[in-house]
């Protein structure tokens, strides 16, 4: 008796995908693994008496390739709420979009600004329903009437932490220890803010995912300040 094998299996069981007429793969690599895509960054924020300071540095690869070497990865999700990003680019200028839609929908239903909490626990919840199909990793921070200066960390899988400082994305890894040993309650405005500067650095010197320009947002009550350390003035670097 004849045994008919299916279409799409071979006589040693690998599987194998239709060749459509004029396909630009060959049939030997059709079904080759795709190169994983690199998402690689440093996203740091850190609170002080009176707001927060958010950092990060402006690299996106893809790969090996770098895509954007000067991309924003601090993106603004109200007046005194901002968000920093790693992980999936794609993911999290989603995720962001969405929850800068609802917080604006909240602040007009409530007729002021919204708190950090809200937005926090607005990116919390979109993460934490879509876990499985998202590469998202989040810093939300900024500053409300509430409770002042906040920093709230989303990592992977939609957990909300408040901490007095946060640091994400691969070049996280390379300088925890330098955080560990040299941050201290209580720091000034100033002191927060060539912290973060120096620590991205220090990444960006390390991880070959981490580059670019550092990018740094400071979030009082009475403002936002933005500026920019441009590659060849870094705090350090090769």
């Amino acid at each position: 008796m004849d045994v008919i094998v299916p279409r799409c299996f071979e006589a040693e069981q690998t599987p194998v995908r239709h060749i459509e007429s004029g396909c630009p793969y060959r049939k030997d690599d059709v079904m080759a693994p795709e190169k994983g895509v690199s998402t690689g960054t440093t996203i740091m924020a850190v609170e002080f008496d009176g707001g927060v300071v958010l950092g990060a540095d402006s690299r996106t690869s893809t790969g090996d390739y770098v895509a954007n070497r000067a991309s924003r990865k601090v993106s603004k999700v109200h007046d005194r709420i901002f968000v920093c990003r790693c992980g999936s680019a794609a993911d999290t200028q989603a995720l962001t979009g969405f929850v800068l839609n609802y917080l604006g929908q909240h602040a007009v239903e409530i007729g002021k600004l919204p708190t950090v909490n809200t937005a926090a626990n607005l990116f919390k919840i979109m993460a934490y329903n879509n876990k499985d199909n998202l590469m998202a990793g989040l810093i939300v921070a900024g500053w409300d009437e509430k409770e002042g200066g906040q920093v709230y960390s989303i990592p992977l899988g939609g957990a909300r932490i408040r901490v007095p400082w946060a640091c994400d994305g691969s070049g996280s890894g390379y300088i925890k220890g330098f955080i560990d040993a040299n941050y201290r309650p209580g720091m000034t405005q100033a002191e927060c803010l060539e912290f973060v500067q120096k620590a991205i650095s220090f990444a960006m010197s390390r991880d070959g995912s981490s580059g670019g320009v550092i990018r740094t947002v400071v979030v009082t009550k009475d403002k936002v300040d933005e500026s920019m350390i441009v590659g060849n003035k870094l705090p350090y670097g090769p």
